[in-house]
């Protein structure tokens, strides 16, 4: 009999997961990461880790299976929160999410697992695995978009590698949201009716300020509103000597300076904004909502533009340095000067968009067919052929 050791968060995800894999024969063991140990900075109830390992052990009873907790909160620090504060220092925006299930749950989680003698670790993630088998007896491994297209977490898994997805199993990634939760309903599982839990993987709704704040000091500076006629914005269509010089041009960002607008308002920190972002500035007055289209941190100053049509939130192109390239199909990586029509995605829930992949020496450019509303430096941008992720980059 295999052993599956399965991720039970307290959520009804992972508790049908559960159910599911005892119903295929495997034997399964619950184990509950406790990642955070600071309710401080948690919005009150919203995401208690105690009530929910108390769920996941309720669950792992009525299962008959065994359970355990481990507590993962010093590699969650050193490996999410703190390259959390790094990237907010430098005015990026990180996705913990990501991180978090490419070196938590998929790599020490992963190791515990196979020191209990698993043969596999699994999740409630609403995504699937493909297996392609090989000519020379060897398998490739497709990472699957759920068949639940409003729940498909494939983007949050974009960072897995061959070997980690070798030992991974997805058991709900067939099913759709009502499904799993029916299927909780009718074996009387205590997560049946829970709320999905929203925030930072593993440490609740946090009042990002307040959590930022705990390293990264409040600064006050200046909010500029910057019209959308300015020169940056109205360049002259010219003729390029090469691909790879049209595709730098078009993802090359506006740069601002304080004059390019007029100062309308002031902020704590431009290192707590992100590219895209409509709340918390503030500032009355306006015909339209002002919207964030550039954070400078080291002059800390943040740059608005009014509505969501301004000029300065969209771009065609974006670029991904080498170092923050991943292909979860290495057998399908680009070659310098290859391209590859893809689909892609910016974010967790945009619909997938038409664009171009094009390697260069240093990275990889990826040039979408129609421009693309806050691109944003920190977050990933993943691609897709059909149904499957093929590759991921950090975005520069």
């Amino acid at each position: 009999m295999k052993k599956v050791v399965i991720g039970l968060s307290g959520g009804v995800d992972s508790s049908v997961a559960a159910y599911l894999l005892k119903e295929q024969g495997y034997e399964v063991i619950g184990l509950f990461m406790k990642n955070w140990h600071d309710d401080s900075v948690t919005i009150s109830k919203e995401c208690p880790w105690l009530e929910d390992s108390n769920d996941a052990l309720i669950v792992a009873e009525k299962l008959g299976i065994p359970f355990q907790t481990v507590d993962l909160s010093k590699e969650y620090k050193e490996k999410i929160v703190d390259y959390m504060f790094r990237e907010y220092e430098k005015g990026r925006t990180p996705n913990p999410d990501v991180l978090c299930n490419r070196e938590i749950k998929f790599d020490v989680f992963l190791k515990i697992a196979l020191q209990l003698g698993a043969d596999y670790v699994a999740t409630g993630h609403y995504c699937r695995k493909g297996i392609i088998d090989n000519p020379d007896g060897t398998q490739t491994y497709q990472l699957l978009a759920g068949k639940d297209g409003n729940k498909d977490q494939s983007y949050f898994l974009c960072q897995l590698s061959q070997e980690q997805l070798s030992r991974t199993l997805f058991p709900i990634g067939e099913l759709s949201k009502p499904e799993v939760r029916q299927i909780a309903a009718d074996n009387k599982l205590i997560t049946a009716e829970k709320k999905d839990s929203q925030g930072l993987c593993f440490i609740g709704k946090v009042r990002l300020p307040d959590f930022l704040q705990q390293q990264l000091k409040p600064k006050k500076g200046v909010i500029v509103e910057v019209p959308a006629s300015i020169p940056q914005y109205h360049r002259p269509e010219i003729e390029f000597l090469s691909k790879e010089a049209e595709l730098a041009h078009y993802a090359e960002k506006p740069v601002y300076e304080i004059h390019d607008g007029k100062v309308v308002g002031e902020h704590q920190g431009a290192h707590y904004f992100t590219i895209g972002q409509r709340k918390g500035l503030d500032v009355g007055g306006t015909k339209e909502p002002l919207f964030v289209i550039e954070t400078d941190v080291k002059e800390n100053i943040i740059y608005t533009g009014q509505g969501k049509q301004h000029p300065g939130l969209y771009r065609r192109t974006l670029f991904v340095s080498n170092d923050e390239l991943h292909w979860v199909r290495p057998d399908l990586a680009l070659e310098v000067d290859q391209g590859m029509e893809v689909m892609a995605r910016i974010r967790y829930r945009q619909p997938l968009q038409k664009a171009r992949l094009y390697k260069i020496d240093s990275g990889l450019y990826v040039d979408f067919e129609e421009q693309q509303a806050a691109i944003t430096e920190g977050q990933f941008v993943t691609w897709y052929k059909e149904e499957e992720l093929i590759g991921s980059g950090v975005i520069s």
